[in-house]
C-alpha cells in the first residue's frame, strides 16, 4: 500500500486541565474508508474539530500527501480538500437549503450579484447525485432531521472533498437512505477519496469500511484491517471492559393503562391512529422515515395541534396543543433533536437538568442556586453523567451525556409516562446499555414507557409491544413474543396491515 494521503501523528489537545486527546495517531489512505470508533467522550468529535480546522492541536503534526498542514481556521481545512459532515446539522434556519450548502462560496454573475438560478441548479444537482428529492428554495427551517442531514451531506459533496470525514451522518436515516449515503461515499472512495466513518452502527461499519481505529479515553488504542475484527473485539477495546447485555430487558407486570390514543388524526400527516399503554411497559413505536411516528408523540405531548382524536391520560382527557397541561398530567418527553428540543446549549448542564422543575425548587418565587445544584447533582450521579464541572455549559459535554442531561430533565419530574424519540441516537454502546437499563429500571417501577426507534436491534430488544407505522397509520401491533426483523420490517413497508 502507497503511503497515507492524510495522517495525524502524536495529536495532543487539551481544554484547561481536561485532555482531550493524547498522542493519538491515525492514518487515512487514498481509496479506501476507515472507521473511528470509540464511547462518547473518547475523543473522536475534538479529532474531528482538528481535521476540519476548527480546533488547533497542542502537539503533534497533520500532513496531507506528506505535506504538513497548519490550518489557521475552517476554511483552510476546506481549501485542503476536507470536507466535514456533522452528527449535528448547523443549518441556518432561514435561509433556503441552495444558500445553505454555497454559503460564503454562492456563485456570482454580473457585478458580483449572486446568481441564484446557478446556485439552484447545482443544488439540484448535487441532490440528483444523491437521489432524493428536496426543494433547492424551501427553507431549511422545518426541515426534519433526516432532510436536514442530507442538506449536510449535499454541502460537503459540492466541495469535491479528497478527504470525506462522516460523524455519524446516518443517525437519523432511514436504511433506504443509509443506503443511498453509501452509495455515495463508495463513489467517491472509488474515485480516490480517502473516507473517515464515525459511527455506532457495527453493521455499517463493517459493510463500509475497510479498516478500524479504536479510540478510548482521548488515546489511540488500535488499527486492523475491518475483516480481523468481530464487533465483541471491537466493543471490549472501546469500553475496556464486557458490555454484560446491551439490552438488559427486565421482566414486569404490566397494569392499569396510563396512556390512550383514540382516533387521533392530523391531516395529511397521521390518521385514525390508537393505541394504549400500560404502566410498567415499554412500547416501540417503529416504522421507517417519514411514518408519522414523531408527529404523533408531539401531538400526543401538545406541541402539534391534532384535527380529530382524544388523548386520555390514566381516564382523563387530555387538552389539545399544551405542553403544559400534559406535563402536570404526568408525561415527559426526550425529543429526537436534543440539541435544538431538548437542551439550552448555551446554559450549564445543572440549569438544563432542572428547567422544568424550576418552580418548585423556588423559594417565594425566587430560586437559589444551592437548591439547583443539590437537585442536579443528584440526577447527575443517578445517571453517571461525565461533566467537569455541573456548571459548565452543556454544549461542552460529548453527546451521550448531553442525552443523559435531558433525561435528568425530565426524569426529575418524577412521570407517570415517559416519552423517548430516539433515546440512543449517536451515543456510544456503553452508554446504550445504561439508557437501556434506565429505560427497564423505571417499565419495573410502574412508569408507562413509549418508544421512537429507528434501530430494529433496540426495539426488539427493549420492547413489551411494537407498534408500527405506515405512511401516517398504524400498521401492526406485534407482541414482543412474536416481534422479529421480518414482521417488523413487512409492517413498516406496507406488506401487512393491522
Amino acid at each position: 500500500m502507497t503511503g497515507p494521503l492524510l495522517a495525524l501523528d502524536g495529536v495532543s489537545k487539551s481544554f484547561g486541565a481536561v485532555a482531550a486527546l493524547r498522542d493519538v495517531r491515525l492514518e487515512l489512505h487514498a481509496g479506501e474508508a476507515h472507521a473511528l470508533v470509540g464511547e462518547n467522550g473518547a475523543g473522536k468529535s475534538t479529532l474531528v474539530k482538528i481535521l476540519a480546522g476548527a480546533h488547533a492541536p497542542d502537539a503533534g503534526t497533520l500532513t496531507l500527501d506528506g505535506e504538513p498542514l497548519v490550518f489557521a481556521g475552517p476554511a483552510d481545512a476546506r481549501a485542503a480538500g476536507i470536507a466535514v459532515i456533522y452528527q449535528e446539522p448547523t443549518l441556518f434556519p432561514d435561509l433556503s437549503v441552495a444558500e445553505n450548502i454555497f454559503m460564503g462560496r454562492q456563485p456570482l454573475r454580473g457585478l458580483r450579484r449572486i446568481d441564484a438560478a446557478e446556485m439552484r441548479r447545482r443544488t439540484a444537482e448535487l441532490f440528483t447525485r444523491l437521489g432524493v428529492h428536496l426543494d433547492p428554495d424551501r427553507p431549511a427551517r422545518g426541515l426534519s432531521i433526516a432532510d436536514q442531514q442530507l442538506v449536510e451531506i449535499a454541502k460537503a459533496l459540492s466541495f469535491d472533498a479528497r478527504v470525506l470525514v462522516m460523524d455519524e451522518p446516518t443517525a437519523a436515516l432511514s436504511g433506504v437512505e443509509v443506503e443511498r449515503l453509501f452509495a455515495v461515499a463508495r463513489s467517491l472512495r472509488d474515485n480516490g477519496a480517502a473516507v473517515l466513518f464515525i459511527s455506532h452502527r457495527f453493521d455499517e461499519v463493517f459493510a463500509l469500511c475497510q479498516r478500524i481505529t479504536v479510540m478510548r479515553d482521548g488515546q489511540w488504542v488500535s488499527t486492523d484491517l475491518a475483516g480481523e475484527l468481530t464487533v465483541d473485539r471491537v466493543v471490549r477495546r472501546m469500553v475496556g471492559r464486557e458490555v454484560s447485555s446491551l439490552f438488559p430487558k427486565q421482566d414486569t407486570e404490566v397494569r392499569e393503562a396510563r396512556l390512550q390514543l383514540r382516533n387521533l388524526t392530523r391531516a395529511g400527516v397521521f390518521e385514525d391512529v390508537s393505541f394504549t399503554v400500560h404502566s410498567g411497559e415499554i412500547v416501540a413505536l417503529a416504522g421507517l422515515v417519514g411514518a408519522g411516528r414523531s408527529e404523533v408523540i408531539r401531538a400526543v405531548f401538545g406541541i402539534d395541534r391534532y384535527d380529530s382524536g382524544q388523548v386520555i391520560v390514566e381516564g382523563r382527557e387530555l387538552g389539545k396543543g399544551s405542553p403544559r397541561a400534559a406535563i402536570a398530567a404526568g408525561l415527559a418527553l426526550v425529543p429526537e433533536d436534543r440539541r435544538q428540543q431538548g437542551l439550552v446549549m448555551e446554559l450549564s448542564v445543572e440549569r438544563n437538568a432542572t428547567l422544568p422543575r424550576r418552580w418548585s425548587l423556588a423559594s417565594l418565587g425566587l430560586l437559589f442556586g444551592a437548591a439547583e445544584r443539590r437537585e442536579a447533582r443528584t440526577w447527575a450521579e443517578r445517571l453517571q453523567v461525565k461533566a467537569s464541572r455541573l456548571s459548565d455549559p452543556v454544549s461542552t459535554l460529548s453527546g451521550g451525556n448531553q442525552q443523559k442531561v435531558v433525561l435528568a430533565k425530565w426524569l426529575s419530574t418524577e412521570p407517570r409516562v415517559l416519552i423517548v424519540d430516539e433515546p440512543t441516537r449517536g451515543i456510544d454502546v456503553g452508554t446504550k446499555a445504561e439508557v437501556h437499563r434506565l429505560l427497564s429500571s423505571l417499565a419495573k417501577d410502574g412508569v408507562a414507557v413509549l418508544m421512537v426507534s429507528s434501530e430494529l436491534p433496540e426495539v426488539l430488544g427493549m420492547a413489551d409491544r411494537v407498534l408500527v407505522m405506515h405512511e401516517g397509520r398504524l400498521a401492526a401491533d406485534i407482541p414482543r413474543t412474536e416481534a422479529d426483523e421480518e414482521s417488523v420490517m413487512l409492517a413498516a413497508t406496507g406488506q401487512v396491515s393491522a
